[in-house]
């Protein structure tokens, strides 16, 4: 498998996406990228063609306005081919402007943010009074972690001892208003995760997949859910809307930033 192969065009599907839709969230699906690609192609337990597999790992992403990602890597995996990308935002289409479990391969609806941890820790529940193995992984944007709902999630995975339970956090720095933590700070992060009963590891390059698979796979305490915050970059691979930490893009910068990008991942 040439991951790098497959990152590159998991890139180009985002352009291509955004050129199709007009409109989208930049920021976060060019940061979450390497995180999906990691979960889709080198961890998880899944079959695009028995896309509910009882025993299959499943992905919940709680940031499911990062759809230009999402649906970039479900197509490149195989659950649905890339000429739908010309549905996603129109009527009637299950590849809306946030992930829907009608999507092929989704798992979670998603739209309020702080919702998709506590989805994935019943669904790390429900797995261990079945008596079943699979994996929940669920993928949350740092400016999530300001909502209350996703700390009464973290007590709950510690309190029933959810070992199968993985939060992965898009650490980007930026939410939709400006610098995450100086619209709240986070900060001690990883201490915080810590002190609610979580294995937590930073990852110090969260837009280098090897590094993330890495570290999924070097978690190991039993009885402790897992907490990774991938230290990743907002908008990564387009210059100009890294610059200006853009959380959303529509217009002449969508178009100048798509053809600065097709350019530096040719």
């Amino acid at each position: 498998m040439d991951i790098r192969a497959i990152e590159k065009r998991c890139i180009n599907s985002i352009f291509d996406i955004l050129e199709s839709s007009g409109v989208g969230h930049t920021g976060g699906s060019l940061s979450v990228l390497q995180i999906l690609i990691s979960l889709y192609f080198q961890v998880c337990k899944i079959d695009p063609e028995n896309p509910k597999w009882p025993d299959r790992d499943r992905v919940v992403l709680s940031k499911a306005h990062a759809i230009e990602a999402m649906y970039a890597v479900l197509s490149e995996r195989g659950f649905f081919p890339k000429e739908r990308f010309n549905e996603i935002l129109k009527f009637g289409s299950d590849l809306q402007g946030h992930v829907e479990i009608t999507t092929p391969g989704a798992e979670y609806s998603g739209g309020a943010l702080g919702q998709g941890v506590a989805f994935a820790c019943a669904l790390a529940y429900v797995s261990k009074i079945r008596n079943k193995n699979y994996k929940v992984f669920a993928v949350l944007g740092d400016g999530e972690c300001h909502e209350g709902s996703v700390w009464e999630a973290a007590m709950f995975g510690s309190h029933y001892k959810l070992d199968n339970l993985y939060v992965l956090i898009d650490y980007n720095h930026y939410a939709d208003h400006g610098n995450v933590d100086e619209l709240m700070n986070l900060q001690p992060l990883a201490k915080r995760w810590e002190s609610f009963g979580w294995e937590t590891k930073n990852v110090q390059n969260g837009n280098n997949i090897e590094e993330i698979t890495k570290t999924i796979s070097s978690c190991h305490e039993l009885e402790k859910p897992k907490c990774l915050i991938a230290n990743t970059v907002k908008n990564y691979g387009v210059p100009i809307w890294e610059k200006k930490h853009l959380h959303q893009v529509a217009g002449d910068l969508l178009y100048e930033g798509v053809k600065e990008g097709r350019e530096l991942h040719k």
